[in-house]
């Protein structure tokens, strides 16, 4: 059996399609960790965690800010079904920005209804958004 030269990505979030590609590599934000996928990768089901997904073309890298959802995994192909995604190109910044804010002030005013993890998760997501759209903003 050959192996495939390359993977089809399919990146779906809760409302729309972000990625249908053929790509050359994939790192991915598993819940346990990072992990990479290369052509003829041992099929596997992993759960998603919020983070940063970068696909290569060639020479070419590609973001996604992903949050939550699962990926499968098999030998010619990576779907992503995240609860939420955005392209690096498709984040606002100063929202980004603005969201971290809330959320570190939420965090530094601990009271005793407030939702830690939740605060924990808004602050993760935003630092994640915002990562992700400065590697858009440097390769411009």
């Amino acid at each position: 059996m050959t192996l495939p030269q390359h993977l089809q990505l399919h990146i779906v979030s809760a409302d729309r399609s972000l990625v249908n590609e053929t790509v050359d590599e994939v790192e991915v934000p598993g819940a346990e960790g990072y992990f990479g996928v290369l052509p003829g990768h041992t099929a596997l089901l992993a759960v998603l965690q919020v983070g940063e997904l970068w696909y290569r073309q060639g020479q070419e890298k590609h973001y996604v800010s992903v949050a939550f959802g699962f990926a499968e995994v098999q030998p010619d192909r990576v779907t992503i079904l995240a609860q939420i995604a955005e392209k690096a190109d498709e984040i606002d910044p100063a929202r980004a920005g603005a969201a971290k804010k809330r959320a570190e002030e939420r965090l530094a005013k601990s009271t005793v209804d407030m939702d830690a993890e939740r605060a924990r998760i808004a602050l993760l997501k935003s630092l994640i958004r915002l990562q992700v759209a400065t590697r858009a903003r440097i390769r411009s």
